[in-house]
């Protein structure tokens, strides 16, 4: 875990400055439907979402994270809205497949008709973790916490939460954080403790929704945080994915594995939880547009975002202070890259993500 640091200072960088045009981007949002592998379930379904900027639709803060400032959403809808992308995130892509419009982020569900919350509630914000990682946004806990004060006050009724599914989407803040804080060299003969630490509290929180009562949940697997352009910049130029980073996500999904098949068999509910395997799908994504690469000269090298500084003090999105003017560029074919800043996928990489897991998708609405 050479230089893991120094990493993960960068990681934990690019995740949290990466977030009112709200009722415009729901609308958005809500008129367009994705179509492509849709899956057409009872429309009564409803999607609660609990995760960090991977799963985030809006309910980062405006002045915090770079996500509400452009070129982010570029591509959709048009314009900056709260994606840490250019365009659609995983969240949305799952609620495409459900058949369903997107759920509202929960720090907008006191601003649009109550209508608008048939189909759930996001409750994710990016740069959040299992833990409380090193920004002030509320953890996956916290999350948990405004789902059953919801609840209590009856805005979701039993019936509701039978025919609803729960996504988990989260993790990776939690060891670039850690990481940082340590400022440990070697930090390796402690991330065994530290990962079983975070999978067991991960686990509890599973266990705590389902209880709620939501019977279908799924969790992702972490991404290959070795693949990551905040890497890959700093050991090959884009060239290569970290090994011991993907090794440690590796290990981070070998016990979320056995720690979700420990719950399942002490869970005496009629409950189903499945595991949204990231990890491959990343890589599946990344190795496709390599190969297809190799007989384009319009597709983008699938391990450099498409989005960056014009230098290391800048990152995407960044504007000079005093003359506004933008410090960053952005690739000529947004459309046909991986990633989009040095952590996220852009739209077409969560595209490729989601039709990776999508046959595992469908173990959640049958």
């Amino acid at each position: 875990m050479e230089q893991t640091t120094i990493v993960a200072f960068c990681l934990f960088l690019f995740y949290i400055t990466t977030c009112p045009q709200v009722h415009s981007a729901i609308s958005s949002d809500h008129r367009h439907r994705l179509g492509q592998g849709q899956h057409h379930h009872d429309r009564s379904v409803k999607l609660f979402v609990f995760g960090d900027s991977y799963a985030d639709t809006g309910n980062s803060g405006k002045v915090a994270t770079g996500s509400w400032k452009a070129p982010y959403g570029i591509t959709f809808p048009g314009k900056p809205a709260g994606r840490f992308s250019d365009g659609r995130v995983l969240t949305d892509y799952i609620a495409s497949f459900l058949g369903i419009r997107s759920p509202v982020p929960y720090k907008w569900r006191k601003s649009v008709k109550k209508s608008k919350l048939v189909n759930g509630i996001n409750f994710a914000y990016g740069g959040t973790g299992v833990f409380q990682t090193l920004i002030s946004a509320p953890n996956m806990t916290t999350q948990i916490d405004f789902f059953q004060q919801l609840l209590e006050e009856k805005l979701y009724t039993k019936s509701d939460l039978d025919s609803s599914i729960a996504l988990i989407s989260l993790a990776g803040n939690d060891y670039a954080a850690y990481f940082l804080k340590t400022g440990n060299q070697s930090p390796g003969k402690d991330l065994a403790a530290v990962t079983t630490s975070i999978v067991n509290q991960l686990v509890v929180n599973i266990k705590r929704i389902n209880d709620l009562g939501v019977r279908k949940i799924g969790v992702t697997a972490i991404e290959p945080m070795g693949c990551l352009p905040g890497v890959t910049s700093i050991f090959t130029s884009y060239q290569n994915c970290s090994e011991s980073l993907n090794s440690a996500s590796r290990f981070h999904n070998q016990i979320l594995h056995q720690k979700v098949e420990e719950l399942k068999n002490v869970t005496t509910t009629k409950s189903t939880f499945v595991i949204l395997d990231l990890y491959n799908a990343f890589l599946s994504a990344i190795q496709q547009q390599k190969l297809h690469q190799g007989n384009s000269t319009t597709l983008e090298n699938p391990l450099k975002p498409c989005c960056v500084g014009v230098s290391s003090e800048y990152s995407c999105g960044s504007v000079d202070e005093r003359s506004g003017a933008a410090k960053y560029t952005v690739c000529s074919n947004p459309e046909r890259s991986m990633f989009w800043d040095k952590v996220h996928p852009s739209q077409n990489g969560w595209r490729a993500v989601y039709s990776a897991i999508k046959s595992s998708l469908h173990q959640l609405v049958i």
